[in-house]
């Protein structure tokens, strides 16, 4: 069966699918014209990869999962620790934000340094809280990544359009023309593609997809 199929099938993106081939996680069979030839087997695999990803089971467990590397129930006794330690920082905080209401807090009476030093050691006694640094970097990267592409690709319409605007006053060669422009168009073209790369990784290749289903 073909991709649109197996899309449908699974209700999972055609990027996601790519992204868990490139992944290990999914070996497809290429049919002699060289296209993908997808399986019923495919299809189970790529249901077990949704399963475990609404579980938040990451990709690196599910690799050691399907290498065989690690059992099932090994996979899953981990992955239930450490939704414990998640639920035990959930409570802890959900108990912050109560006590600060019940003690009317403002932000003014707020003393944000005491509450971080309480955070800190239950942090230290495994209790799991928002990683501020990983979250806000995240978003701080994306950023850059889009204004770094914007503002090259900018330079180079302004290249393209100087390179014609000159060619009108005194004109050229057409191949010689074409070859001018072609450069800066070039350029933009891989700057597109580098900023999808570089979005991809920054977002781990599938976390906006994977919202979806």
């Amino acid at each position: 069966m073909k991709i649109k199929q197996v899309e449908e099938l699974v209700g999972i993106t055609r990027k996601n699918i790519r992204f868990y081939e490139d992944q290990g996680l999914l070996n497809v069979e290429r049919a002699e014209n060289g296209y993908r030839e997808y399986h019923q087997e495919d299809v189970i695999r790529l249901q077990e990869i949704k399963l475990f990803r609404k579980m938040d089971i990451s990709i690196e467990e599910m690799k050691l999962l399907f290498e065989k590397k690690k059992s099932l129930q090994i996979c899953l006794e981990q992955h239930l620790k450490e939704l414990e330690h998640r639920k035990e920082g959930l409570l802890k905080m959900q108990d912050m934000c109560e006590r600060l209401i019940l003690e009317h807090r403002s932000l003014e009476s707020l003393n944000a340094e005491d509450c971080l030093e309480e955070i800190e050691q239950m942090e230290k006694e495994g209790a799991k809280f928002m990683n501020v640094n990983k979250t806000d970097m995240h978003k701080k990267k994306r950023t850059g990544a889009i204004v770094g592409a914007a503002v090259m690709t900018v330079l180079m319409l302004v290249t393209i359009i100087i390179v014609f605007w000159a060619n009108a006053q005194d004109p050229i060669p057409l191949g010689l023309l074409l070859l001018i422009a072609g450069i800066p168009a070039v350029i933009i073209a891989g700057t597109l593609i580098a900023l999808a790369g570089r979005m991809k990784e920054i977002e781990g290749g599938e976390e906006d997809e994977a919202s979806k289903y």
